[in-house]
């Protein structure tokens, strides 16, 4: 495709290989899934924002023995129970001990106002004593860029900090559309004025899956609470 689709229309038209896609991420995958299994503790009930075909909740639901799975996924090939995007989390009711939103879906959201609202939104849903996880491609990962694509990022974010600095094109076999890749500040920022706060940040190689000590080294997992109430 030489065209730009809209987010939606990309996972549509991308559903039928999905599942392929998915497999040459599979060691990235699959240690997020595990990190937050591991990190979630009691909980008995999941929302996953941007599920795609829910495979991925569903793991991660079995394996920290959560009962209850919400998906949520504009995309009609996907096939989601909540068939909306992460911009109309408003319309969701109820709370959620564990919210899931994973490999990047944060990133198709556009604009940084509209970030900060769907966090915020996330918050609302998180039961007292709830956590967030999100994962994010990581505008400085050089171990996936390369010094030759992250340097001129970071000197444009030093000489001209902007919001749509990380706005990049994403390219899959079937189709094409925008996506945005973030610094650690700039994530940390959302969710101070989300009035979220992130407990944990873990940095995964994007080829091997395997924890790296610096950010550079990887993409980045956070673990998120929601700020007590009368803190600043």
């Amino acid at each position: 495709m030489s065209y730009l689709e809209d987010p939606v229309e990309a996972y549509t038209r991308l559903a039928p290989v999905f599942p392929e896609i998915a497999n040459r991420r599979r060691a990235y995958l699959d240690a997020v899934e595990r990190l937050i299994a591991e990190s979630i503790g009691s909980a008995g009930s999941l929302l996953d924002i941007g599920a795609g075909d829910g495979s991925r909740a569903r793991r991660i639901a079995e394996a920290a023995g959560i009962g209850e799975v919400t998906l949520l996924e504009p995309s009609p090939a996907m096939k989601a129970e909540l068939p909306i995007r992460a911009q109309e989390l408003s319309q969701v009711a109820g709370t959620f001990d564990a919210i899931t939103c994973l490999w990047n879906v944060l990133g198709h959201v556009f604009s940084a106002s509209a970030r900060t609202e769907v966090m915020r939104q996330c918050g609302r849903l998180l039961a007292p004593g709830g956590r967030l996880f999100i994962d994010v491609n990581h505008r400085y990962n050089i171990a996936h860029y390369g010094l030759l694509r992250t340097i001129p990022r970071m000197l444009k974010d030093l000489v001209h900090p902007c919001e749509t600095n990380g706005d990049v094109l994403v390219r899959w076999d079937v189709c094409s559309t925008m996506g945005h890749v973030f610094t650690h500040g700039e994530f940390a920022a959302l969710c101070e004025a989300a009035g979220l706060v992130i407990e944990k940040r873990f940095v995964v190689d994007y080829a091997t899956g395997q924890l790296r000590r610096f950010s550079w080294q990887g993409n980045l997992l956070y673990v998120i609470a929601a700020r007590p109430a009368g803190q600043c």
